[in-house]
């Protein structure tokens, strides 16, 4: 029994937006490309490399901070929202970069980090002189327990208590990551103003939209009641932060009325897109009242793909169950990998495959309803970087080493020129991190002329999406299949496409559903065959798209 997911009432509501289905490429700045010669990728970098987005068929970009920082977390201890930090560029580059990608139709999203910021932000400086100053109150401040210990058993997400006791206050502030991010008291309505003004400016700077970072760590409660204990083995514990259920230093739900004041400023400025993060053990309630009915943000998308060890079809079945397409829903996004994470090609590579491992997941995730996010080097099928101890600049890799691959292995330089210094990435002798000599046999230059090349078939899928509108906004059935095989319909006016996928360690024996036993394969990877088109058999780790031209229903 095949089982719908999605109503067209929903996908019909708003016909005209262009983010219903966009493919966003994550742009993380630092390591994109360097073109003044520090080692540290920027503004102008981008601009540079715009071009070689559109070529992918992408809509959208979405650029990680480059605000004013001392780049203790790399940008998202934000020490200036209006302001670009110098080693990123300046107003001119990033001006450039909107007028060059709008000429060239791609849309630009940036990260805003609403939560925290550096406490070297002239707010905070404010803020910790006594207890009595305008900005007294824009932070999280709590006088110690009688015995002096924090005010709470709260843990921060990189190690220890997310309390940090400061000299000049006499109090305890909290910081939920860095003791150098302090969290904003976004409770505080003069604070979610500063806030909002933050997003006009950049608005009217000519951005497309906001991927809003940790969101739900942007409001605590304020009882500052202790967390209870997770239960968690202490095998699977990785830092304390585990070992809590996080009910009262996130997710508290007066969250939801400042997304409304920040939907009505986004909808001062018509065909804008925001999207949230939403990190945790069980995030879906909150990423569903994050995007409620029409009056809050447009997109959600959680870790459920980015920290998996395995791609399984029950994860992936899960996944897209969360997701009913009722009216009123908001619509999903989903990325296998990004800045936070370690590359999926190299967590769900069961046979040292990295090539066919990249091809199946790009196939994967441009067919799922939603927004699909790439992040850069992922189409070039990127492993995660080797990084050494003694090179590590990541603070969460270096408290957790060796138990997690950590963030590092994602960031190190994108390679451009296979034979060039620093793969193309800098003219520097040395680079922010050290760049992996192994990513330059997958540099553009040498996959752009390979038409085998996962660059090359990442280019095919994507004009093949524009090509199959169902595939872009249409509704999703999930079929009935084996528990290692996810299949599923994408069906929209003007036709449908059939997706399967196994995901399993075994050959799969499988006929497609009635109305598409005559189909016509238009994309796979890996070995599958059998008598039928498409494939009625199906080896480990393959895949494909297939339509029917005629089938209506």
């Amino acid at each position: 029994m095949a089982t719908a997911l999605a109503a067209t009432a929903t996908d019909t509501a708003h016909p005209l937006a262009w983010w219903r289905g966009a493919v966003i490429y994550q742009i993380y700045p630092r390591s994109f490309r360097d073109t003044n010669g520090d080692g540290i990728g920027d503004l102008a970098g981008i601009a540079d490399g715009l071009d070689y987005i559109a070529d992918l068929g992408v809509d959208g970009i979405w650029i990680s901070p480059f605000f004013t920082s001392p780049m203790r977390d790399f940008g998202y201890d934000v020490a200036d929202y209006c302001g670009i930090d110098p080693s990123f560029g300046n107003f001119a580059d990033f001006d450039r970069i909107i007028e060059r990608a709008h000429a060239l139709g791609l849309k630009v999203i940036i990260d805003q980090v609403y939560s925290h910021t550096s406490d070297e932000h002239a707010w905070f400086q404010e803020s910790r002189q006594d207890r009595t100053n305008p900005k007294a109150d824009w932070y999280v401040w709590a006088d110690p327990k009688p015995d002096g210990s924090p005010p709470s058993n709260w843990q921060s997400v990189f190690g220890g208590s997310a309390w940090q006791w400061d000299g000049p206050r006499k109090q305890y502030y909290l910081h939920n990551f860095l003791t150098s991010q302090p969290d904003l008291n976004v409770h505080n309505r003069d604070v979610q103003d500063a806030l909002l003004d933050v997003a006009q400016f950049w608005l009217k700077r000519g951005v497309d939209g906001f991927r809003l970072d940790a969101l739900n760590f942007s409001m605590h409660d304020p009882e500052l009641r202790d967390n209870p204990p997770s239960g968690v083995p202490m095998s699977q514990v990785t830092r304390p932060f585990d070992m809590q259920v996080k009910r009262y230093n996130q997710s508290h739900p007066d969250i939801t009325g400042f997304l409304e004041r920040i939907r009505a400023t986004i909808d001062e400025f018509p065909g804008r897109f925001t999207v949230a993060e939403v990190g945790g053990p069980e995030p879906l309630a909150e990423m569903k009242a994050f995007t409620e009915g029409g009056k809050r943000l447009d997109s959600a998308y959680n870790f459920d793909f980015l920290y998996a060890p395995r791609l399984t079809a029950p994860l992936v079945r899960a996944s897209l169950s969360q997701w009913s397409g009722e009216p009123g829903e908001g619509w999903p996004s989903w990325a296998f990998s990004n800045h936070d994470a370690p590359r999926a090609v190299t967590r769900w590579t069961l046979d040292g495959d990295l090539a066919r491992a990249a091809r199946l997941n790009m196939l994967l995730l441009l067919s799922l309803r939603g927004n699909p996010i790439i992040y850069q080097g992922e189409e070039l099928g990127l492993p995660q970087g080797e990084v050494a101890f003694e090179d590590l600049l990541d603070p969460e890799a270096i408290a957790n080493w060796p138990h997690t691959l950590g963030r590092d292995g994602a960031r190190t330089p994108m390679p451009w020129q296979a034979n060039a210094p620093q793969a193309g990435f800098s003219s520097a002798n040395r680079t922010w991190l050290k760049r992996d000599p192994a990513h330059a046999a997958l540099a553009v230059d040498r996959q752009a002329g390979d038409p085998h090349s996962t660059l090359a078939y990442t280019r095919q899928l994507l004009a093949l999406r524009r090509q199959h509108p169902a595939l872009v906004s249409g509704d999703i059935t999930l079929l009935d299949t084996p528990e290692a095989l996810v299949a599923f319909v994408r069906r929209d006016e003007g036709g449908a496409v059939l997706c399967a996928f196994n995901l399993g360690e075994e050959v799969i024996d499988w006929s497609p559903p009635e109305g598409f036993a005559h189909s016509r394969l238009i994309a796979s990877e890996s070995a599958v065959g059998g008598s039928g088109n498409p494939p009625m058999v199906l080896a480990p780790g393959s895949g494909y798209w297939a339509t029917n031209d005629a089938e209506q229903s």
